[in-house]
């Protein structure tokens, strides 16, 4: 056989597959800078925006930039630990200071890498308490008096529809169309979760003020996804019914028990017969509901009414969610709270009103 040689046509055919072959490989190495430079800008931004619940951290002295960044991302206050180090390395940040700190969620990785330097915890402008169960007129009332803002320009805030329509476009898994219902007192009744939050500025825009409120609502429910999916609840379903529970419910009362009755009377076709709607119906705040109170014209009037309320009574906190979500296994239809604050659970209505007698006594 006689030796082989090489044409020109082989020749070009090698160099073209050279040429290929490093094509792809730039190509590869364009896509993985492009993707990693992705990813540290996206790590770089806040976890959430809109959550400025306070967070706190302990820095202990002699902390490492790795140590620091583990327990960062650990209160999920930072996207990556890896970002955080190799940012600090290359930025050649240092003197980060031992320390009590108050974060948030909608701090960039960078104010966060600056608080760390100076020793100081997060300058607080506005820090905001709505308690559990808070009805939406006296958040209303609480962000007025810790902000300046005239009552009424609050309330229209929260009602206005244009802006609640831009938070469900937002939060389209927590904010439907059930908030615009013609019986529906206030569209976002329910929807602000009671927590503390922080704010940088002393009078932030009402609509940041809000919106970070629905925000940790969202977040909230989003750990709760499959659970809601489970009861066949919708949000707003899920948050009217852990509005009665809580607004319900006694330092001492059992959550998932109270919960039990509300379903069991749901499942039988009974009205749930709560006395906290015949006061949200009567717009009053009273010690002990009445007979004639019991009366009162309203879709949320749950006397008159079976089922739900056409929305929240209230704001529910997270012990409300979950026990509206996982409800106690009983045959309780009734339940009793007597002054003491104990919380009494019957099966029939001779028990209970035996029950009502010896604690209460006639309304």
């Amino acid at each position: 056989m006689g030796e082989k040689h090489w044409t020109g046509n082989e020749g070009r055919r090698g160099r073209k597959r050279m040429l290929i072959a490093g094509s792809v490989l730039l190509a590869l190495v364009v896509l993985i800078s492009a993707g990693s430079f992705l990813y540290i800008r996206l790590a770089l931004k806040p976890v959430d925006p809109h959550d400025h619940t306070p967070v706190h951290v302990s820095i202990p002295v002699g902390s490492s930039a790795t140590e620091i960044a583990e327990r960062l991302e650990q209160k999920r206050l930072i996207r990556s630990a890896s970002v955080f180090r190799l940012y600090v390395r290359w930025k050649r940040e240092s003197g980060f200071q031992a320390g009590e700190y108050e974060l948030t969620r909608a701090m960039p990785m960078t104010r966060i890498i600056a608080l760390l330097q100076t020793g100081k915890s997060l300058k607080i402008g506005l820090k905001l308490t709505i308690p559990e169960g808070s009805q939406l007129v006296q958040i209303a009332d609480l962000i007025a008096a810790r902000t300046g803002y005239k009552k009424e320009d609050v309330m229209k805030q929260l009602n206005d529809r244009a802006y609640i329509e831009q938070l469900m476009k937002k939060y389209p898994r927590v904010i439907t169309k059930d908030v615009f219902h013609p019986n529906v007192r206030y569209p976002l009744e329910g929807y602000l979760f009671p927590a503390t939050y922080v704010f940088a500025d002393k009078k932030p825009p009402l609509s940041e003020i809000i919106e970070t409120m629905v925000a940790k609502t969202a977040a909230v429910l989003a750990s709760y996804e499959e659970e809601r999916g489970e009861r066949k609840l919708s949000p707003h379903q899920l948050l009217t019914l852990s509005s009665l529970i809580e607004e319900e419910a006694t330092e001492k009362a059992d959550r998932k028990k109270i919960a039990s009755v509300f379903y069991n009377r749901l499942r039988l076709g009974m009205p749930l017969q709560t006395d906290p709607t015949v006061l949200y119906a009567l717009g009053k705040h009273k010690a002990r509901v009445f007979y004639k109170d019991l009366k009162v014209d309203s879709p949320y009037n749950t006397y008159l009414h079976k089922g739900l309320p056409p929305g929240p009574i209230a704001n529910a906190g997270a012990m409300s969610i979950e026990a509206a979500l996982e409800p106690a296994q009983t045959d309780y239809l009734y339940f009793l709270a007597t002054p003491a604050g104990d919380v009494i659970f019957t099966k029939t209505l001779a028990e209970h009103n035996r029950e009502k007698a010896k604690h209460i006594g006639k309304r």
